[in-house]
């Protein structure tokens, strides 16, 4: 068995990739798989917080510009999307047999708990899975701004970001076959070349905190063991 690279993380996961091979909504199978993943890299001792996008419900941005809402109001909706997707998750790692808790940047207590950065902590050193939902609680912020700054918040040593895709590349794959795919990537880099893998604030707050990411492929099985184990897939990001 390898030994861990890592010991406390922040697993980011895209609401796309929850839906699996659909376009909206979830994915049972695809619930189930991360579900088992994290168990596997959870008894290796690894403390885990997750940070859940809702772009498999509702997009905030798109919402705004394609049905004339008021960008505050879609990007609320979105955090809602969030808190269902984290709730689908806590659902399926609590069948895997992991203690999980779901922490909300907007209060709804009847379904989780409220953000607390001492007791979000304190979970984790019990060996709790700790879910965040609703984004920072704020409009005009995405999730990755979120991974960014719980991470920041947490003391996290990287933020792995599941994708559908298996890195970074310097166009979109799905349209362009001569898209190169980077290794490794500066924030800098990023800043520079608008790559559009994480926004620009969410690159500055890792960048300020010396916070790694690595951007994978959620869809094959075994890459969130690989990449704490520090084994070599996606796209490095600082570090």
């Amino acid at each position: 068995m390898k030994e861990v690279k890592y010991k406390r993380i922040i697993l980011k996961i895209s609401g796309e990739a929850l839906a699996g091979k659909e376009k909206f909504g979830l994915d049972g199978e695809t619930l189930n798989t991360i579900a088992e993943e994290v168990r596997e890299i959870s008894d290796l001792g690894v403390e885990i917080a997750v940070v859940v996008g809702g772009g498999n419900i509702w997009r905030g941005v798109k919402g705004s510009e394609e049905k004339g809402i008021e960008r505050a109001n879609a990007d609320y909706m979105g955090m809602l999307a969030t808190s269902i997707n984290a709730l689908a998750l806590q659902g399926a790692f609590e069948k895997e047999g992991l203690d999980t808790r779901v922490m909300s940047a907007i209060e709804m207590r009847q379904i989780a708990e409220p953000y607390i950065r001492r007791r979000a902590i304190r979970h984790l050193e019990k060996k709790r899975i700790v879910i965040f939902a609703a984004g920072t609680g704020n409009p005009y912020f995405s999730t990755d701004t979120t991974a960014a700054l719980r991470a920041a918040e947490i003391d996290a040593e990287v933020i792995l970001m599941a994708k559908k895709v298996d890195g970074v590349y310097n166009a979109d794959p799905n349209k362009d076959s001569t898209a190169i795919k980077f290794d490794h990537l500066s924030f800098i880099d990023v800043l520079n070349n608008g790559l559009k893998v994480i926004d620009s604030t969410a690159a500055s707050l890792c960048m300020d905190n010396n916070i790694k990411i690595i951007v994978f492929n959620l869809t094959q099985k075994g890459n969130i063991y690989k990449a704490i184990t520090g084994d070599q897939i996606g796209t490095i990001i600082g570090g």
